[in-house]
């Protein structure tokens, strides 16, 4: 199956729970140094009453199962987590697609320092990173990254939308 047979559509209350255990079984395989700070009965329970019911979440389904999920809150893409099994598969490019369609006035995320591939992933769409914290700010205590999208006719002239970093990086 590829990405383009997957159906990507609103998430639905019946959605919370499955989409829970991709965000679950994505941030074990693609974070395993960072420290999780809700036990897994806690995050299915913030898929089901918080994300799913009142965020814009985003699921991508394929036949009867959720493969990714991503939530929009705002101009924040707060959530964008892929079973690992549907990773390199482009679908993470449809995700993103979606995002800024629905944002087209500009998207902001924060992603780990750790995450390497994630920042390879969000530079690559044109992302610029903004910001650099210690992590005393998020529950994990884990070093983060800011990063930026906005429209090319919203860049200042000459930004080629390409990384950089921010003084103290």
């Amino acid at each position: 199956m590829t990405s383009d047979t997957i159906v990507l559509r609103r998430a639905e209350n019946s959605d919370a729970l499955p989409a829970a255990d991709v965000w679950l079984r994505s941030f074990a395989a693609a974070l395993p140094t960072v420290r999780r700070a809700h036990e897994d009965t806690d995050v299915r329970d913030w898929f089901a009453q918080v994300l799913v019911p009142h965020y814009e979440t985003w699921v991508a389904a394929a036949q009867n199962s959720v493969v990714g999920v991503m939530v929009l809150h705002g101009a924040e893409l707060q959530q964008l987590y892929l079973d690992p099994e549907w990773r390199g598969r482009g679908l993470g490019d449809r995700f993103i697609a979606l995002a800024k369609e629905r944002r087209p006035d500009g998207l902001a995320l924060w992603t780990f320092q750790v995450n390497q591939p994630a920042h390879r992933f969000y530079e690559r769409h044109g992302f610029i990173a903004v910001e650099r914290t210690d992590g005393r700010c998020n529950e994990e205590q884990e070093p983060d990254v800011r990063y930026t999208w906005a429209p090319p006719e919203r860049r200042p002239v000459g930004d080629t939308g390409s990384a950089r970093r921010h003084a103290g990086s």
